[in-house]
């Protein structure tokens, strides 16, 4: 049996007249990786701080193993460069460690937090944590902020370790490859599964349907009792008093609801016409980074588009340059009279902290219109994004951070857009909002970008993807992003396998010592190193424009003037890719 590094019994927590959760006990053992499930306003961040040592609480107790170190990452990360005044030289050497697998420079983690992006902070945050090598991690929303590649990184990393793991994030699938125990919060109470997001899925359906039924039981009876209470005094002062006491105690469960938050949201987005966007030629630099290179793309009616790519490719410059936020260079980019931008972005939106959830809604519309002629009106609307009528004339500076990006996204929709544009829509919502969410977007009537690191949503949603890959490099791709990875993967290992066999077949039959001593010796120049990095891009670009060539050669549908015309390509291709394999294998061995 695991030994306990944290029994937490009885705990109680209140802000003001709200109570958070009151009563919750459970326990986390050695080696043990949770992921805590909650919506937005329950309480999951302060329990973590709580657990953590930084917030206190008003019942119960926490019994932590003696010597239990501790790591925690906050929601919203800070760097004080005071935090590293007398670390030990290991802590220094594992920070500077962390620092290169997270891609974080020397001059980058010297400065203010200012200076740096979101994703900076982050990575730099987990920096920290890890470096002190605690027995027991706690993390709140770990992803937000990090790109796919950092992502994939730390879901390896956590996957592996052998810390005690106690976690909160929207990611489900970090969530489900990385935790083995999922713990949820529903209506103040706890309930614990013992295996992976997909197994707590299952079972927690599994709970209210049995919960459901037990309950529809319980009425038959209430209804039977019920009579029996509303009789004479004289015919219930003879019966037992067990059978009253057990009436009150019917009563509790035949009126308890479930709240299986399954709520559906329809709208039928504003008419658009043919014409939506088209870019042609487009350009965009800053300085030396080049974000869009003759970039052209032309948008159908209803198409949902996915974008993707390390963070600092142009993702978001992209996006602020289509809605008209970010001068071009040069090309053109034009916009569809019927066109209807609704735009949600990674800056939020700047709410009045005095003012009433309902009165923010109201600012913008009394009532919204769904289409067909069906209308709704602002409380009834905000019932839909999880806002109960007591909560909406709550004031929005108690709303937590998850609540309030909850509530933004009311006021986008709201305005029935009929071309969406989400940068990072999933960060700081909880679960059952981004279910809402996905549903929504699947059947919406309009069209769609996307710019997410959460790989769950944009396989539910999008129909294909561009791809960022940085110096203006950009690349549809006709699938979601499950399918991009399992074909990047596919190709990474297909261009390992073909390196390997060339250098095995240009490797010359004896090198002298000498001649060895002498190659590790020598450095690629700088000049060497641009070429030998632009070689790898260009390989992967006549690769991929190969296989293209390939499948359109086989698929049966292509015209005679493109086969001849692809006929042609292929011998040239095969001899650049040759030629640039002979010198990335030249250059390899200084790299």
């Amino acid at each position: 049996m695991p030994s306990p590094f944290l029994e937490v019994l009885g705990l109680t927590k209140r802000i003001g007249h709200r109570v958070l959760f009151e009563d919750i006990s459970f326990t986390i053992n050695e080696r043990e990786h949770i992921g805590l499930i909650a919506k937005n306003g329950t309480g999951k961040s302060t329990l973590l701080s709580i657990i953590a040592g930084h917030e206190g609480h008003d019942g119960g107790k926490m019994i932590f193993r003696n010597d239990l170190k501790i790591g925690y990452l906050e929601q919203s990360s800070k760097i004080d460069k005071a935090q590293l005044n007398g670390k030990s030289d290991e802590y220094m050497q594992l920070y500077r460690q962390y620092l290169t697998q997270m891609k974080i420079t020397a001059d980058e983690a010297e400065r203010p937090d200012t200076q740096l992006s979101g994703g900076q902070v982050k990575r730099i945050a987990l920096s920290r944590v890890l470096a002190s090598q605690p027995d027991m991690l706690i993390l709140d929303e770990p992803t937000n902020h990090l790109d796919l590649e950092m992502i994939e990184w730390l879901e390896g990393f956590l996957s592996r370790t052998t810390m005690a793991l106690l976690m909160v994030t929207h990611d489900r699938y970090f969530l489900d490859r990385i935790c083995s125990t999922i713990i949820e919060m529903d209506d103040m109470r706890l309930y614990t599964y013992k295996g992976n997001y997909a197994y707590y899925l299952e079972k927690r359906q599994e709970r209210l349907e049995n919960m459901n039924a037990y309950i529809a039981r319980a009425n038959n009876l209430y209804r039977t009792e019920l009579e029996w209470m509303r009789s004479t005094p004289c015919a219930r002062s003879s019966k037992a008093r067990y059978r009253i006491d057990s009436f009150y105690e019917l009563e509790k469960v035949a009126k308890t609801r479930i709240q299986d938050e399954k709520v559906k949201l329809e709208m039928n987005g504003t008419y658009i016409g043919s014409k939506i966007f088209e870019a042609k030629n487009v350009c965009k630099s800053f300085g030396d980074k080049v974000i869009l290179k003759d970039f052209e793309y032309n948008f159908t009616r209803y198409e949902k588009m996915g974008i993707v790519g390390n963070n600092g490719t142009g993702k978001s410059t992209f996006v602020k340059m289509l809605l008209g936020l970010e001068p071009h260079d040069s090309g053109t980019i034009e916009i569809g009279e019927t066109v209807r931008f609704g735009h949600y972005s990674q800056e939020g939106m700047k709410f009045r902290e005095d003012q009433k959830v309902i009165d923010a809604v109201r600012d913008i519309a009394e009532y919204v219109d769904m289409g067909g002629g069906e209308r709704l009106s602002a409380s009834q609307f905000l019932q839909h994004f999880l806002f109960p009528p007591e909560e909406q004339h709550s004031y929005i500076y108690k709303l937590s951070g998850g609540e309030r990006r909850r509530l933004y996204l009311c006021t986008v929709l709201m305005k029935s857009p009929n071309f969406l544009i989400l940068d990072e829509p999933t960060n700081d919502l909880d679960i059952v909002t981004l279910q809402i969410l996905e549903e929504y977007l699947k059947n919406f009537k309009g069209c769609l970008i996307i710019v997410s690191h959460d790989r769950y949503f944009m396989d539910k949603v999008v129909d294909h993807l561009l791809v960022f890959n940085g110096n203006g490099d950009i690349r549809d791709f006709p699938g979601n992003y499950s399918q991009y990875r399992e074909w990047k993967t596919a190709k990474e290992k297909e261009e390992k396998a073909k390196l390997e066999a060339s250098t095995k077949s240009a490797a010359p039959a004896q090198t002298s010592a000498d001649d060895r001593n002498a190659n590790r010796a020598r450095r690629l120049s700088f000049k060497e190193k641009k070429e030998f990095e632009q070689l790898e891009k260009d390989l992967e670009a006549l690769n991929k424009e190969k296989a293209d060539i390939e499948t359109a050669l086989c698929g049966g549908t292509t015209s005679v003037d493109e086969i001849t015309r692809m006929s042609k390509r292929l011998p040239e291709l095969n001899d650049e890719i040759d030629e640039k394999e002979m010198r990335w294998l030249e250059l390899s061995e200084f790299a």
